[in-house]
């Protein structure tokens, strides 16, 4: 591994190079050709295989999927994403087991300088750098989150549709909002016990 990409997955500034360029290409191909797959295909596990850095058991993505590198994302066991489900990568992503997306959500490591010099880099190669994203096990997250660069979602924890958690979640927590904050624990007295069946 080149000391760059070493570099973008600790966090540091980095300038794109030829092998990030690589491992992209590789993950947009292969997410592609899932996506042109119908839910049932057999093949979609053997892509899921090449293209997820690690992945546990009983990994389901409804699809479409995007992963900007796919290598530097761990997928625990009994996973769920319904569809549009996209992942930028430029740090590593760790999911735990028993974890639950709903549609049209992101997680996005990436971050840019805030100076647009080091952006553009006036002719040169320009700065990027990130921060990775956790998210512990048996957390839901609902239709149209978006998970900010550097943020660790704690087991158990359920954020809302819409939301944008920009801060680390503690476990058990209830997230809504715009940015998301925590509103309550989720406790026993959330049990369904009246649930039919």
């Amino acid at each position: 591994m080149e000391e760059n990409t070493k570099n973008m997955l600790a966090g540091l500034p980095y300038h794109p190079s030829q092998e990030l360029v690589t491992i992209a290409q590789k993950s947009h191909r292969l997410c592609q050709d899932f996506n042109q797959l119908y839910d049932t295909d057999i093949k979609r596990h053997d892509i899921i295989d090449q293209l997820l850095g690690k992945h546990g058991k009983n990994t389901y993505f409804q699809g479409p999927i995007y992963f900007d590198y796919g290598a530097f994302t761990e997928i625990g066991d009994n996973f769920y994403a319904n569809t549009n489900l996209t992942v930028l990568d430029t740090c590593p992503v760790k999911i735990g087991n028993n974890v639950m997306i709903g549609p049209n959500c992101t997680l996005a490591t990436p971050l840019h300088p805030l100076r647009y010099q080091q952006r553009n880099g006036n002719g040169k190669t320009h700065y990027e750098y990130g921060a990775p994203i956790t998210i512990e096990d048996n957390c839901w997250l609902a239709s149209n989150v978006v998970v900010n660069p550097g943020v660790t979602i704690g087991a158990g924890s359920v954020i809302g549709s819409g939301s944008v958690v920009t801060r680390n979640v503690p476990a058990n927590s209830l997230v809504v909002g715009v940015p998301g904050k925590v509103i309550r624990k989720i406790t026993e007295a959330d049990n369904l016990d009246s649930f039919p069946g």
